[in-house]
């Protein structure tokens, strides 16, 4: 990670400030928390900031479902750290009860943010290609009669991870390809 760039959604807590700090141990250049709650990330931000520095650590308040807000992070990472080089799509929430937002933050979040990580990190861009990490859950490989929206948001997760995955690797979808998505 020496020198590179990540942006984390979800990054205030858990596995995506897990993950901030060790792209911080390993020498980035500069991380990118990306979070709904900024008190949350404000405060994480500090807290990896007295640890790593000033110059490394971005707190951008951003909803996954908003596209305005995701294109403007991207657009802010861009400014503050000059590229990009490792996306994690690490937002999620677990709502059975208000279901529209689990797969609007947990699917459509992801989706966009990897189209974003395309357009920002893409040869045919200008960028130096990157890595996209799409996070998903057991619950992905399993069925839990408990968390029906929860559990599908996380199957598509991973199948949408290995469609991409396979479309740029064979450069099969010039749409995706260049970016648009």
């Amino acid at each position: 990670m020496e020198g590179k760039v990540a942006v984390v959604t979800g990054g205030a807590e858990g596995m995506g400030k897990a993950l901030a700090m060790k792209f911080l141990e390993q020498q980035a250049k500069g991380v990118a928390i990306l979070d709904f709650n900024e008190e949350k990330g404000k405060a994480t931000v500090q807290e990896l900031q007295n640890q790593y520095g000033d110059d490394k650590v971005l707190f951008v308040r951003c909803d996954v479902k908003s596209k305005v807000d995701m294109e403007g992070a991207f657009d802010q990472v861009m400014r503050t750290f000059g590229h990009l080089n490792v996306v994690c799509n690490n937002a999620g929430i677990y709502d059975e009860i208000n279901w529209e937002e689990t797969v609007d933050t947990n699917l459509k979040g992801v989706i966009r943010g990897t189209y974003l990580a395309v357009q920002h990190m893409g040869t045919k861009h200008g960028g130096d290609g990157g890595i996209v990490i799409n996070t998903a859950s057991s619950n992905g490989f399993i069925v839990n009669p408990v968390s029906p929206v929860y559990g599908t948001t996380k199957h598509a997760v991973i199948a949408f991870t290995r469609n991409v995955a396979n479309v740029l690797r064979h450069r099969c979808c010039s749409e995706i390809d260049n970016g648009i998505g």
